[in-house]
């Protein structure tokens, strides 16, 4: 199946399943249909199996179990919060998750899943086992038309996850690429410090805008595109500097008449966490060749949102760096091997952080501190 194929058939899957949804009567036809209709796989009574049994000094049944890609589904109906507890069999309260989780602790080895989907059939909640303390990823079956991708892992093997992941972001760091030589040659002093990190930073810029676009950040679809096209090619160095100024500006900090004077502009909503709050960086004028990669081959034709923001360093690491794209080009880094590295650095003292803030442990003051500190991060990027 092509990705508009899938974006299709994943439109019709949810406008099907929408307020439908019993656990006990429809699981099997919707995860039947979901693989076989969505996901291209011929044969879903043969790939998936239902009612697995496990013993757990009685005999339970897992609901659906996928051997290929080692995924755990456990399925409740549409009324169920998939966040809350329920009373087990056993007297017990447990989560869905939790519930899943004790039925995997009982799985032969060779068996233990790689993934544990909870469904409602209104979510997915995806729980990855290598990091099973994380929260998990939500997809919404309404949203399930663009973010079908996220659940690819049900037919993927490792290997075949890890050469999607790789294609993507050769994709991508060959495009970071070009608009790096393109702009390169528009500067009158190319080789200096501060041309040099002005390039990159514009570059982390652009490739912002172009996944904000695409993964619904800036709230409307082509939002980036349509404003430099509609500013023009000679404008568009003006263009994208007033847009990094008013991606910095919350809204009671920008000209109360903007909205009047240039809707495009206003539209914008306000990013923080610091990447655009640098004016100081040189933007070279557009020419032919720029204008049309950043609408075109950028834009049009490429879906930023089909790349973990987890990859991106990677993609910037070869291609913002001439010496290193001379050397051997684009290099791939697992997801699970930049977590290792990444997590110890500054997420695990994110996560602690959400964590006393979700529970309440801490002050009232701290809180304010953290709040104007992390207010609603998009994304987190260093540029060296």
């Amino acid at each position: 199946m092509t990705e508009a194929e899938k974006r299709a058939a994943a439109k019709a899957f949810s406008g099907y399943w929408l307020n439908r949804g019993d656990e006990k009567q429809k699981t099997q036809s919707f995860w039947r249909a979901l693989l076989q209709n969505v996901f291209g796989v011929s044969e879903p009574e043969k790939y998936i199996d239902f009612e697995m049994p496990v013993r757990l000094g009685h005999t339970s049944f897992i609901d659906a179990f996928i051997p290929a890609t080692r995924v755990l589904i456990e399925q409740k109906s549409q009324d169920v919060d998939l966040r809350k507890g329920g009373k087990q069999s056993d007297g017990s309260f447990l989560t869905p998750f939790q519930q899943a989780r004790r039925y995997a602790g009982y799985l032969p080895h060779d068996q233990n899943p790689r993934w544990i989907v909870v469904c409602n059939f209104r979510e997915f909640h995806i729980h990855d086992m290598n990091r099973p303390n994380d929260a998990p990823e939500v997809v919404l079956l309404s949203d399930l038309e663009k973010e079908y991708s996220r659940l690819n892992f049900l037919v993927d093997t490792g290997d075949e996850n890890i050469k999607r992941e790789m294609e993507i972001s050769m994709q991508a760091g060959e495009l970071v690429g070009k608009l790096y030589d393109a702009f390169m040659k528009q500067y009158k002093a190319p080789t200096n410090e501060r041309t040099l990190k002005s390039l990159n930073m514009l570059c982390v810029r652009l490739v912002f805008c172009l996944y904000a676009e695409d993964a619904g950040i800036f709230g409307k679809p082509n939002m980036f595109h349509d404003f430099l096209r509609n500013r023009g090619m000679q404008k568009g160095r003006k263009a994208l500097r007033e847009l990094f100024r008013i991606l910095d500006q919350k809204p009671d900090q920008r000209d109360p008449y903007l909205a009047e004077d240039d809707p495009d502009l206003a539209a914008f909503p306000y990013v923080n966490g610091g990447l655009f709050s640098d004016e100081d960086i040189e933007i070279p004028p557009f020419n032919e060749e720029i204008y049309n990669l950043l609408l075109t081959r950028a834009s049009e034709d490429f879906n930023w949102s089909d790349i973990s923001p987890t990859i991106f360093g990677a993609v910037f690491e070869s291609t913002l760096n001439p010496d290193t794209r001379r050397k051997g080009g684009m290099h791939y880094t697992s997801i699970e091997n930049i977590h290792k590295v990444i997590d110890p650095l500054f997420l695990d003292e994110l996560k602690e952080e959400f964590r006393k803030l979700a529970g309440g442990g801490l002050a009232d003051s701290d809180k304010t501190e953290k709040s104007a500190r992390f207010p609603k991060p998009y994304c987190i990027y260093q540029v060296s």
